[in-house]
């Protein structure tokens, strides 16, 4: 059910970086099967599909990433817990005061040039929400 509205809103998007955004679904859903999408805070949202047991719901915690697609030139991923995992690969970033981190991504090549570091950062979210719950 959830697949189906990121599906039209991708369908109905007018968006200079679609392309993009478009491939980082694909890249989300695929670096783990605990990954799953749905419409949230009107963007895109990819969370821990797994019940979560005595999560606070205001720290967000099974939210992994939303899309931030208001700017036409970037397409921009929010991860609303992002501060709490150790980043590797570089990837996150932002000037939150909070726990979010972001990235931003301007092209399809772009994109493509760091897909395998975003899989780890994906991965390493679900690791953290799991060694939690």
């Amino acid at each position: 059910m959830h697949e189906a509205s990121v599906t039209a809103y991708f369908a109905q998007l007018d968006h200079p970086l679609k392309d993009a955004a478009e491939q980082l679904r694909d890249f989300l859903l695929s670096a783990n099967p605990m990954i799953g999408e749905q419409i949230k805070w009107n963007s895109p949202a990819f969370y821990y599909t797994v019940e979560l047991k005595n999560a606070d719901p205001k720290t967000y915690k099974g939210d992994l990433v939303v899309f931030h697609l208001r700017r036409k030139d970037e397409v921009l991923l929010i991860f609303p817990n992002g501060a709490k995992i150790t980043d590797p690969t570089g990837l996150l970033g932002g000037k939150f005061t909070d726990t979010r981190k972001s990235i931003s991504f301007t092209s399809l090549e772009q994109v493509l040039a760091n897909a395998e570091a975003l899989s780890t950062v994906m991965n390493l979210l679900v690791q953290w929400v799991e060694e939690d719950n």
